[in-house]
């Protein structure tokens, strides 16, 4: 939006923020420009102790700011109230069938980025016809939720698993899939999905069934640290793995989707896996493994996105500051406070003092 557009709605325009008692943004704040002695929202990607940030985090503490990171912004379960999630999923998965179309020359689907907004990139989708092709969706929060507004969007039937896994089919399907499906406890006994998240270790990767049957498959699934990858290198090399394109929205490199080597661009936003060799190839070589793995997909849909995020803002953290932070959510979002971590970020002292 441009700072017309702000007076237009009867907002004040200045370069000043002396006077400001809450500063909103998004991306990180470069070290110079932090204001001591004020409060803050930005995503500072820090809490997984991100080694590029460190200095941020420093300088934070000594201008001793009050940091509300948006990722910290939860509820007591722990689930996120704030981010951009869903546009991640919505553009991630317009992405995947358009590296789809241009890699079998299909049909061609024009950049998100030249398009006005959301509406737009579904009416892109309904000029197109899809091959009768077997995807996998993985999992369960905004990303996997918007990845699957796309494919509901453009008809393709959600089945069952378990029918998915021993069926063919002469349309379009797909199947969504959580952590309790793609991975399995490796002594056999039955999986339980919290203690999973509490400690993965006992856990091996089921995602392979899924593997033989799927033509693409769009990871939007978070992934924790210790958590089995779900398919390896070695993984990719065997003869029954199938797929033969990937949108990787979580983006993990050298992770959990073996064929993500490097995040891609959006000017770039396409390339080719190749398993038996491990290296990158062109996406349209014979054995290439087509990858899209943009790791900023919301800046292709700016203004949707802005106003997605204003609307959580709005709803989750701004009542907050007039009803004496009823449910704790300023509470559990301040990472910092006077110069100091929280009680709740302590345990990023370490990193901040350079141990780790």
């Amino acid at each position: 939006f441009s700072d017309k557009e702000y007076e237009d709605a009867g907002f004040k325009v200045t370069n000043d923020l002396s006077d400001c008692d809450v500063l909103l943004g998004v991306k990180e704040v470069p070290v110079d420009y932090l204001i001591p002695n004020k409060k803050y929202f930005f995503f500072s990607h820090t809490i997984k102790k991100q080694p590029y940030n460190r200095k941020l985090l420093q300088a934070i503490l000594e201008k001793k700011i009050d940091l509300l990171d948006h990722e910290t912004i939860i509820k007591e379960n722990g689930a996120r109230l704030i981010g951009f999630g869903r546009y991640a999923g919505l553009v991630g998965t317009y992405n995947g069938f358009r590296a789809i179309g241009l890699k079998e020359d299909l049909y061609e689907l024009p950049k998100v980025e030249t398009l006005a907004d959301l509406d737009e990139m579904k009416n892109e989708l309904d000029k197109i016809t899809l091959p009768n092709i077997k995807i996998t969706l993985s999992g369960s929060g905004k990303v996997a939720y918007g990845a699957k507004e796309i494919l509901d969007h453009l008809g393709v039937k959600q089945v069952s698993d378990a029918l998915y896994l021993t069926s063919k089919f002469t349309e379009p399907v797909y199947c969504l899939i959580d952590v309790m499906e793609y991975n399995k406890r490796s002594d056999g006994k039955v999986g339980d999905k919290y203690a999973f998240y509490k400690d993965p270790s006992s856990y091996i990767s089921n995602f392979m069934p899924y593997a033989k049957e799927t033509d693409f498959f769009i990871a939007g699934h978070f992934y924790g640290d210790g958590a089995p990858y779900l398919f390896t290198r070695e993984d990719a090399k065997k003869k029954e793995f199938n797929i033969k394109y990937v949108a990787d929205i979580s983006c993990d490199v050298n992770g959990p989707v073996a064929s993500t080597i490097r995040p891609s661009t959006i000017a770039d936003p396409i390339y080719g896996y190749d398993p038996i060799t491990e290296s990158e190839v062109d996406y349209k070589s014979n054995n290439a493994i087509t990858v899209m793995a943009v790791d900023n997909l919301p800046c292709e849909l700016p203004k949707d996105a802005s106003e997605g995020f204003g609307d959580m803002f709005l709803e989750h953290v701004i009542p907050a500051f007039y009803n004496n932070d009823t449910n704790g959510i300023l509470d559990r979002a301040q990472m910092t406070s006077n110069g100091k971590l929280t009680e709740r970020y302590s345990y990023l002292q370490d990193y901040v003092d350079g141990k780790e």
